[in-house]
Order: structure tokens, then C-alpha cells, then sequence
């Protein structure tokens, strides 16, 4: 019967098969292209602002709705909000590595961890522990390094080098560890090593189809899980065994949290606390260091920007009754990283372009129907993705696309977007008042010092993970502020048809011209609201 079946005709065959799916796929259905056994994952990137249902590779059983729209997710987020947990597909995925800690946890267990980390997290002992621990970091070891990196003319992975310091302070600040990972010589450290790699490995067992994992990957996985969670172990033993009283880290004020409602000391098990401490380093030290990663590589592409904020950081400074007058002892307080509106708009803006989580999933438990129409089948996996939604003009205009920290202030305040174009809803961030602490921090402090200078012919691109990490990093040199001459902040007021217009001006003298040329750019904020 298939003597004369020729290859020719098989493939004819196929062809004329897909044609026709295809036909019928754009009349029946609004989404991306279903591929013979890829699903849509060839035509995904192209289709990802839109809403549609879509199907993975086949038998991986990946199938759902991914959408964009902020009345979607609102409703997802926050209408009904218990109708989409993370789900049992994610939560089986990484459950060998996040065991059921606060980002792999859904009902009655997250609202407890939630209610546990934020009583120990917005506490006052914990906010000046974790402010002197970040301070302290800063000076007596981030500065440091990069001073010996500007020493010795050389440069440096600046991601790598963040990732180092968040590492540090997370553990640090939460748990009462410090891992070296600043340490002189900047070591290789096993644990972040390890965590590293389980949180890479964990997400492509997320990914792929379990059929085609290999044995040498779970191996390689279960090293990194094992080295992780002796050290989560050891941290939580050795506090247990050498008491909490008069600590102020995290994991001692969770070994104790006082429940108001019954007058009773809940003390949580010691695998509850090993979960919880390594969802606390993934949120710690990827998504801040990250974040400033992306941060510094804009500001190398908008200098405006860069001599905005050094015109706020200076004013800020020469607002003190008294101070240091060498830039190398300043020493920056709460009080005045939070009079820095402008830093935090420029470091708003950089998560909002280069979010540091760029996909989110969740799971429908029942059948629903999104404000759009779009129908959700129970057991649906919804992905959306903050990275796109972040480059959509219907979101966030015509100037989507641009760096302009501008979009976060209003009468030189911060105003606050609608959050679900950023899409926290009720599992907002409980580390938000930290996080930009200790990024506030970083970067004023790196910048009052230094010009960042990005080394060229470098390939900056994002690579697609749990965290959106550059894919090669970045490497930098650091140019010291003495080295351009970089002087005090002068006010200027001028009579204008806007009145009188006061403008904040920053005097730049090149060291490489005989004669110091003169520099004025216009401050932030000015007295009238307008702008330049």
C-alpha cells in the first residue's frame, strides 16, 4: 500500500494539514499561531502584549491565558484574588527548592508567613538594624572594593559585584550572618554559589516538559538544594541554640512573634523558619541587585538624568548645619535618602522598564471570565508579563519607551501610579521600604564618588529568568568625582516671564582643559512647577 509513498508526499501531506489548521485556527481563535508540537512558543514574544489563550509544548500539559491588561490583573489580583493562587504546577516545581516558603506558599500558609514578616520587618528595631547593617556595608566594603577597582585602573561586572553585597546584606540584616561574599579579594562563596545555581535549575524544571529533564540536571539540582538548605539549617540551629534575646534580626524576632489575639508566644518550627530564610535571599538579594544593575546601565545611556540626581544629593548635603567637607565621609542618614524624591522617581523608573521580576503566574482554581470577555478555564495557567506591559503605549503613553524618571514626580513630589500597571495587588512587596532603602543607599553613595562608566563593545541584553538578570553582565570602570572637579551646588534666582525661576546649578570644571569650563544644568524642581 505504501510502495509508492515517496517523502515528497508526506511532506506535501503535512503541509497541506498545517495550511488548513491554520485557516481554521484564524477564524475559530484570536491567538498566536498553534504550532505542530511547539505550541506557541515560536510566536509567543511576538503576541505578548495581547490577551489569548495559548498551549505549550505538546504533552508538558501547558496550557492557559496570558494577558497584559491591567483590568484583567486587577481582577485577578485583587477581585478575586483567591480564585488565582500561585497554583499546584508551580508551587510542585519548586517546591524541592523553595519547600513552602512565603513565594511558593497560597492560602492560610502565606497570610501566616506574610503576617510573620511583616510584623518582624516594620518593626522599629528591625528598621534601625537593618539601616546601620546596610550603612555599614556600604562603607566599611562596598566603597572599598571599588575603590581598589578605580586604584588599580581595572574593571569590574558591576551585577556581579551588586549581587555580592545584596547577598551579604540580606543575610545579614535577616538572619544575623554575614557570607563574605565583599570580603577582600572578593572570594567564591559555596552557598551563593549553590543558591545561584538551584535557583537557575528550579526555573528550567518550571519550563521544560518533565520528560525531558536528564538525570545529570536533577543531580546538579539536588547538590545546590542540599548545599542550600545546610546552610538555611545551620543558620536556624545555632540561633536556637544561642538564644535570640536583645538581637534585632529578622529570624530572631520570628522565633518569637506575639500573637495579640490570644496573649500566646507562637514560636514557628525550625523547617517553617529553613523556608522562609531562603525565600528571603531570593527576595533580597536578586531583585535590589538587579534592579541597580539596570538602574546604572541607564543612567550611563541618560546623563541628564545622572546630573539631576547629583544635583539633589549635593543640596541635600549642603543643607547640613554641619558636616563633613571631604565627599569621601559623607555618611547619608534615613531622614535625607528620603528627602530624595528625584533618586527615587529615576530608580522607579528603571524597575518599571527593566521590572526585576518580569513574568508572573498564577493558577485558576474555578472557571472565571476576565472584564475583557476572556474566558479562564479552572486548572488555567494566566501568565502576564510586566517587562511588556512596561513598553505598551496604551498602558503608559507615547513615551512608553523612554527613561524619564519625570513620569513619578508632580510638583517635585512623588505621586504613586496605578499598581496594577505594576501589578503588586495584596501580595504587595512587605520588603518595599528596605528594598529602597538599601538601593537609595547604594546609589547615592556610588554616585556622589563616582562616574559609573560603562566599558564599551559590551552586549547589554536581558536574559529571561525568575529574575531578569543581565545576560552578560556589566562591566564598569569607576571615574572619581575628584577627577572632574566636581564642585558645590550653587542656587541661582533670575527673573523670568514665569516669575522668579530658581534653579539649582552644578559647577563642572574639566581637569583636561587649561581653562575650567562652566556647566549649568537646570534642577528637578523648581519653585513655579514648570520645567526646562
Amino acid at each position: 500500500m505504501f510502495d509508492h509513498l515517496r517523502i515528497s508526499d508526506i511532506a506535501a501531506a503535512l503541509t497541506l494539514f498545517f495550511a488548513s489548521r491554520a485557516v481554521i485556527q484564524r477564524l475559530t481563535t484570536k491567538g498566536p499561531m498553534l504550532w505542530p508540537f511547539l505550541g506557541i512558543i515560536p510566536t509567543l514574544f511576538t503576541n505578548i502584549t495581547r490577551t489569548f489563550t495559548y498551549h505549550g509544548i505538546s504533552f508538558s500539559g501547558y496550557a492557559g491565558v496570558m494577558t497584559c491588561d491591567p483590568a484583567n490583573i486587577e481582577y485577578m489580583l485583587n477581585k478575586r484574588f483567591t480564585n488565582f493562587p500561585k497554583g499546584k504546577y508551580y508551587r510542585e516545581r519548586f517546591a524541592d527548592f523553595l519547600g513552602s516558603g512565603i513565594f511558593n506558599a497560597d492560602d492560610q500558609v502565606w497570610k501566616e508567613q506574610r503576617r510573620a514578616a511583616a510584623v518582624g520587618m516594620h518593626s522599629s528595631r528591625f528598621v534601625e538594624y537593618s539601616a546601620q547593617i546596610t550603612t555599614d556595608l556600604v562603607h566599611c566594603k562596598l566603597l572599598r572594593l571599588i575603590e581598589k577597582v578605580m586604584e588599580n585602573k581595572g574593571c569590574v561586572d558591576l551585577q556581579d559585584l551588586l549581587l555580592r553585597f545584596t547577598f551579604d546584606n540580606i543575610c545579614t540584616a535577616a538572619f544575623g550572618v554575614d557570607p563574605g561574599c565583599l570580603a577582600a579579594g572578593v572570594p567564591v562563596i559555596p552557598f551563593a554559589k549553590a543558591f545561584e545555581e538551584a535557583t537557575e535549575l528550579t526555573l528550567f524544571q518550571f519550563i521544560v516538559p518533565p520528560f525531558v529533564l536528564d538525570v545529570s540536571w536533577e543531580k546538579k539540582l539536588k547538590i545546590a538544594v542540599r548545599t542550600v538548605y545546610e546552610f538555611a539549617e545551620k543558620v536556624v540551629s545555632d540561633r536556637r541554640a544561642s538564644g535570640v534575646n536583645e538581637r534585632a534580626d529578622l529570624l530572631s524576632q520570628l522565633m518569637q512573634v506575639y500573637d495579640v489575639s490570644n496573649d500566646l508566644e507562637t514560636c514557628f518550627s525550625d523547617v517553617f523558619l529553613k523556608d522562609l530564610c531562603i525565600s528571603f535571599i531570593l527576595a533580597g538579594r536578586d531583585t535590589s541587585s538587579v534592579a541597580l544593575a539596570w538602574f546604572f546601565w541607564l543612567l550611563h545611556t541618560h546623563p541628564t538624568v545622572e546630573d539631576h540626581i547629583l544635583i539633589e544629593i549635593n543640596t541635600i548635603i549642603k543643607q547640613r548645619s554641619i558636616g563633613p567637607r571631604d565627599q569621601t565621609d559623607v555618611v547619608f542618614s534615613i531622614d535625607e535618602l528620603k528627602k530624595m524624591q528625584y533618586l527615587q522617581a529615576a530608580v522607579s523608573e528603571s524597575l518599571r522598564l527593566y521590572p526585576s521580576v518580569p513574568l508572573e503566574f498564577k493558577e485558576a482554581i474555578d472557571d472565571d471570565i476576565f472584564p475583557d470577555g476572556t474566558f479562564v478555564k479552572k486548572g488555567a495557567r494566566v501568565i502576564y508579563s510586566l517587562y511588556s506591559m512596561a513598553r505598551m503605549e496604551s498602558i503608559w503613553g507615547k513615551d512608553c519607551k523612554e527613561f524619564r524618571p519625570e513620569r513619578w514626580l508632580r510638583d517635585g513630589m512623588l505621586i504613586s501610579e496605578n499598581q496594577f500597571k505594576y501589578a503588586p495587588g495584596p501580595r504587595l512587596c512587605i520588603g518595599k521600604k528596605f528594598a529602597y532603602m538599601q538601593m537609595k543607599m547604594v546609589a547615592a553613595n556610588i554616585l556622589l564618588r563616582y562616574h559609573v562608566e560603562v566599558v564599551p563593545g559590551q552586549e547589554v541584553v536581558p536574559k529571561m529568568t525568575t529574575t531578569l538578570y543581565m545576560k552578560n553582565g556589566l562591566k564598569v570602570r569607576f571615574k572619581p568625582r575628584d577627577d572632574i572637579h566636581v564642585g558645590e551646588v550653587t542656587t541661582i534666582s533670575f527673573p523670568s516671564i514665569l516669575g522668579n525661576v530658581v534653579i539649582s546649578c552644578f559647577f563642572e570644571h574639566h581637569a583636561t582643559t587649561s581653562d575650567p569650563r562652566l556647566k549649568i544644568h537646570p534642577a528637578v524642581l523648581l519653585n513655579n512647577g514648570g520645567s526646562f
